[in-house]
């Protein structure tokens, strides 16, 4: 379940380090989330939020979130 400050941060909060450093959570790709599924999210808030993130897009959802960028 996610309320809406989930969503406010997916939109906000930019990918701290990596090949998509800088980019917006809900703008990273499905394939680059599916990846961290599978090897681990970050532990803490930033690996919570890629969690939802990919949640989000794989239910189609990521509508909820342009609004809030």
């Amino acid at each position: 379940m996610f309320e809406k400050q989930h969503l406010v941060e997916i939109a906000r909060t930019p990918m701290p380090f990596g090949k998509y450093a800088g980019r917006p959570l809900i703008d990273l790709p499905e394939e680059y989330l599916l990846w961290f599924s599978k090897e681990g999210f970050p532990v803490g808030r930033l690996g919570q939020l890629m969690a939802l993130t990919l949640e989000i897009k794989i239910e189609g959802l990521q509508g909820l979130i342009t609004p809030l960028k």
